[in-house]
């Protein structure tokens, strides 16, 4: 990205004014240092500043540091409007809604794995369905799926799939509240009753980690997240609500587009298409919305229940023996109602966020008992080549609406990245690093490689250089699964 409309505030943070584009009402804001800024494709610029013509934007339009162009808001966008007289959009929270990351801990040292992570890959790609349209482990019925949707991670618990621990360790305890299954359409429910438990294509991974004890950057806080490093090993998912959000995100992104005339709204890009938040279809939106998210916590939890099936299976000793535990779960791709402070005061404020992490600092009463103290636990999920970063929220992040980075962020499109990668090459080359893939399709592993994403590093010197959270442990990787 050209810098020439960016002014720089600081040495990890450029804002664009509201004369770049008539009818912005705000500023945009980017994060980022100035080579992670200049790794941006150009289209950003135009997305984020579109981003800033919506009705009901406070404070500004905000890209974080791992943002790229996506559909409607750029990959890492984040808006926040006044729910009593702004809008809700699709295009700001993606079609994979509450896309999302869980990171598990374990007792277990790379001493007790390295003879058998081939095997524990195997057993994971055997188990955890992985790729475009795969099926799950379940199939529900339409009254099931009903109350899937309403009760996301409580609903597996009831069945056996879920601790307690686990829900106390889950943004929103798994379960956000105002989802209706009534605004959901039947083709939506036919895509997402059988994939619950799956792993999807792209960027979707289950990974075997190791936190080792140079990679801890704060000895005290990675403890408060059961990180002792000392070659732990993790698992790390990350996953969305698969078919199903996408097709809820289609329905309304069309609903939207034949409505916003007779709202009186116009944006220059139909995939920015919204409605008044307020609006019945705005509502129903909003609610269908919360049934998605509700069934990616639930798509996590299950493969996260069989992550310990098969752990237990190869070690012969029990997920409870074995230490594995929820370290938290965090959502991307979603729109909530929260609290913030404007101006002085604390108002509630619809927070977009697409391809970005929540990040709450210590004391805030939506984290769980555990964490208050210390803050949240943040996930920014790396490339199967490169490192995944575990963080925590800070105050910094006020002006962000307590938002961050959520992965590395693209340099390369998909398109790009499979003319210069071969899938089979890339999996000889892993495996020479000491990385064991598998993957449900070779010519997606092209679009996965390292080099099409940024410098890890560089995106968590610009989070934690901006404020917004801070890094406390690198997590490497020994096994993954691609889709």
């Amino acid at each position: 990205m050209k810098t020439d409309d960016l002014i720089k505030i600081s040495d990890y943070l450029y804002e664009i004014k509201t004369n770049y584009k008539s009818g912005m009402r705000v500023p945009a804001r980017i994060y980022g240092s100035e080579r992670i800024i200049l790794t941006m494709d150009e289209a950003v610029k135009d997305q984020i500043t579109n981003v800033c013509l919506l009705p009901g934007i406070l404070r500004y339009a905000i890209c974080m540091p791992d943002g790229h162009s996506g559909y409607g808001f750029p990959i890492g966008g984040v808006a926040a409007i006044d729910p009593s007289d702004g809008v809700i959009s699709p295009g700001g929270i993606g079609f994979d809604i509450n896309c999302g990351i869980r990171l598990l801990s374990t007792n277990l040292h790379y001493e007790d794995v390295k003879n058998v992570i081939p095997v524990l890959v195997d057993r994971l790609f055997a188990q955890v369905p992985a790729g475009v349209g795969k099926e799950g482990m379940l199939s529900l019925s339409k009254r099931e799926f009903d109350d899937a949707m309403i009760k996301g991670v409580k609903w597996a618990l009831e069945r056996g799939y879920a601790e307690q621990e686990d829900l106390e360790r889950i943004e929103d305890g798994g379960c956000i509240s105002g989802a209706d299954p009534k605004c959901i359409s039947s083709r939506a429910y036919e895509r997402g009753n059988t994939q619950v438990g799956t792993l999807g294509s792209g960027n979707h991974f289950l990974e075997i980690q190791i936190a080792k004890r140079e990679n801890i950057f704060d000895e005290k806080i990675a403890r408060e997240f059961g990180i002792v490093g000392d070659d732990q090993i993790m698992i790390m998912i990350h996953c969305g609500s698969r078919g199903f959000g996408h097709q809820v995100a289609t329905d309304y992104l069309q609903k939207f587009l034949s409505v916003m005339p007779k709202y009186g709204l116009k944006m220059p890009d139909k995939e920015l298409a919204c409605a008044p938040f307020d609006s019945k279809e705005g509502q129903d939106y909003f609610k269908a919305m919360n049934c998605a998210i509700n069934i990616a916590f639930l798509n996590r939890q299950l493969i996260a229940h069989r992550v310990r099936e098969v752990f237990s299976d190869v070690f012969r000793r029990s997920p409870r023996e074995l230490g594995i535990q929820t370290v938290y779960d965090v959502c991307h791709n979603t729109a909530k109602l929260e609290n913030h402070e404007i101006d002085g005061k604390m108002r509630k404020l619809l927070v977009h966020r697409k391809g970005a992490t929540r990040a709450f600092p210590a004391g805030r009463k939506e984290l769980p008992e555990c964490y208050r103290h210390v803050g949240q636990p943040v996930i920014i999920g790396g490339s199967m080549e490169s490192s995944s970063l575990l963080l925590v929220g800070c105050e910094g992040a006020k002006e962000a609406f307590y938002t961050t980075a959520h992965g590395s962020g693209r340099v390369l499109s998909r398109s790009q990245a499979k003319k210069q990668f071969r899938g089979d090459k890339l999996q000889q080359e892993l495996r020479g690093k000491g990385i064991y893939v598998r993957t449900a399709s070779l010519a997606g592993l092209a679009e996965e490689a390292g080099a099409a994403y940024k410098d890890i590093d560089e995106v968590g010197r610009s989070t934690e250089g901006a404020g917004l959270s801070k890094v406390i442990a690198k997590l490497v990787p020994l096994g993954n699964i691609k889709g």
